[in-house]
């Protein structure tokens, strides 16, 4: 039953990272993406921060200064600025779609970097992933956007952030972590804004878009941590992928994209590559407990 309920709580959490997606994209016509990151970026950590205090955890450690913390939130710069340019760039389910192939890249990177075993299979199904990212984005055809870039800038930068998490130190919790994450995007959002030249005035149009990205993704986080601590993360994983889906009903029904056959098809080769990936990585991990 945790399984069921995990599930549904994944399924609901990926609708709604779905429409705080949608909300940037359409607040990114309005405003500039440096000034979304600092809106989100304050709001999250305000949240996230009260959030801690009332846990009595404080967000001003000595602990927060470790190697491996300061690492991840670098990446989850480079990510978040990648992806949230690419929302205000092209479509929608495009860039959602590249952003499937994270779990990939993070095996990938777990072989390489980590010294984590791959099998030959799994090798084949991160090929095969690959393969999908390049249908979708088709560099050196006619129809190459290179906007498309900043969402593979920012699918790796937010799955070497996912790699070096679990090397945080585990006194660190996770609202302490998640208050200093997003306390990046203020830092980057600042950033862009000075080269930028400046925000921008904010009606209520805009206010109420980025109100509603933040109070959405705030949620959708989590219902994101529920659902994986109280289910087997091997039976919840596979349904981040309705992430996907909502991306494209969005993306057809609210901004009138007409996905091509060829980026249809790249989506469905790198889901397929990581569900399979995931199915492998269940039965080793399976037949390491009974051996």
């Amino acid at each position: 039953m945790n399984n069921l309920h995990g599930a549904i709580l994944m399924i609901l959490s990926m609708g709604g990272f779905a429409l705080e997606d949608m909300f940037i994209k359409q607040t990114a016509a309005l405003l500039p993406v440096g000034q979304i990151m600092l809106f989100i970026g304050i709001g999250g950590f305000v949240i996230f921060s009260v959030a801690a205090f009332s846990q009595r955890q404080s967000i001003f450690s000595r602990e927060l200064l470790n190697g491996a913390l300061i690492l991840r939130n670098l990446f989850e710069i480079v990510g978040t600025f990648g992806f949230v340019t690419a929302l205000a760039l092209v479509p929608i389910a495009t860039a959602t779609a590249i952003l499937q192939s994270m779990p990939l890249i993070v095996t990938l990177g777990a072989a390489l970097c980590l010294g984590e075993t791959v099998g030959w299979r799994r090798w084949l199904a991160i090929a095969a992933g690959f393969a999908g990212m390049l249908l979708i984005v088709r560099p050196g055809a006619e129809t190459f956007d290179p906007a498309m870039l900043y969402a593979v800038l920012g699918a790796f930068g937010l799955a070497a952030r996912d790699l070096a998490t679990p090397k945080i130190p585990p006194t660190v919790s996770a609202l302490q972590v998640s208050a200093w994450g997003f306390f990046t995007y203020v830092l980057m959002g600042g950033a862009m804004l000075l080269i930028s030249g400046g925000a921008k005035p904010m009606g209520m149009p805009e206010l109420r878009g980025l109100a509603a990205a933040l109070t959405i993704g705030v949620v959708s986080y989590f219902m994101l941590t529920i659902s994986v601590r109280i289910a087997d993360l091997s039976a919840v994983a596979p349904f981040r992928y309705s992430r996907l889906l909502f991306a494209l009903a969005v993306g057809v029904v609210v901004f009138h994209e007409r996905p091509d056959l060829m980026t249809l098809s790249g989506a469905a080769l790198i889901i397929a590559s990581g569900l399979y990936t995931l199915a492998r990585e269940r039965a080793l991990f399976t037949r390491a407990l009974q051996g």
